[in-house]
């Protein structure tokens, strides 16, 4: 059996249980529960903290763990990341007060810093050739700057609306975040088949989410320049419809592109397009 450890609760807990849903792996009640099994698939679940999965996967208490990947480059245990999941996108960034005259990184310089990622920020710093104090704090991050107990702050950014709220404006991105799956240095055999299955689940979910279904109808005479316009997995389906002249063509089309494809499409005469969610895509 396979054990996965995920967030207890806040931001990736419920798209972790998604996603494993989405897997077509059912969960007994989880409900205030700290762990839970499967009933149709070899996986027992864990619920932690998120600061503290990566500890779990290196002492291999979990197998593998579901977790930002600011967490993990912050803990630096010894794991790996072996997939990017695609939910929990956000940003850690450096911010100032609004009314501060940022011009570069050097406005740092011996300044105070209050952070939840001191790991990571100590790095960006040194890189930077910048000495600063960084002052360590767990929660409320946004608040240091306006009860004068730093300068900056580094913390998680999704929107912008929380520093926006607080007086402060972003002005150094050090990391790209996202829910990973991270695994220890080692899995025995079986348990390696069972990550391969559950991989094998989630990139065809991932595949579908990423991609629409689209149906149309082409005059013949615009069919090739329409089929240019539609790559799809290996080529796209066309079937003759009972009206003379017209063919239905069949595609997939990547989320990026599909607007500017729609548009095309239309430009070269396809009419009566469908676009329909795809729940699974396998390639």
């Amino acid at each position: 059996m396979l054990k996965i450890a995920i967030q207890k609760s806040g931001r990736l807990s419920e798209d972790s249980l998604k996603l494993l849903k989405d897997c077509g792996i059912d969960l007994r009640n989880v409900k205030d529960r700290l762990r839970t099994e499967s009933d149709n698939f070899p996986v027992e679940v864990f619920f932690l903290r998120d600061d503290d999965i990566p500890q779990y996967v290196e002492d291999g208490v979990a197998d593998i763990g579901f977790v930002g990947e600011n967490v993990v480059y912050e803990k630096k245990k010894a794991v790996q990341v072996r997939e990017k999941l695609g939910f929990g996108k956000c940003r850690l960034s450096i911010a100032v007060k609004k009314s501060d005259d940022y011009s570069a990184v050097s406005f740092l310089q011996g300044k105070k810093i209050a952070t939840s990622y001191p790991v990571l920020v100590q790095d960006y710093l040194d890189k930077k050739g910048i000495s600063a104090e960084i002052h360590e704090i767990s929660g409320s991050v946004e608040i240091a700057p306006g009860i004068g107990l730093a300068d900056a702050v580094c913390d998680l950014v999704s929107s912008g609306s929380t520093l926006f709220m607080n007086g402060l404006k972003e002005v150094e991105n050090i990391l790209q975040s996202q829910a990973v799956l991270i695994t220890g240095k080692h899995l025995d055999k079986e348990k390696e088949q069972i990550l391969e299955r559950l991989l094998f689940r989630m990139q065809a979910v991932k595949k579908a989410k990423n991609n629409k279904y689209v149906l149309l109808n082409a005059p013949n005479d615009q069919l090739q320049k329409i089929i240019a316009l539609l790559p799809g997995m290996k080529s796209p389906t066309v079937l003759p419809l009972a009206e003379p002249g017209w063919s239905s063509v069949h595609s997939v089309i990547e989320e990026n592109d599909f607007w500017n494809i729609i548009e095309q499409l239309k430009d070269n005469g396809a009419q009566g397009i469908l676009v329909v969610p795809i729940e699974k895509m396998i390639v």
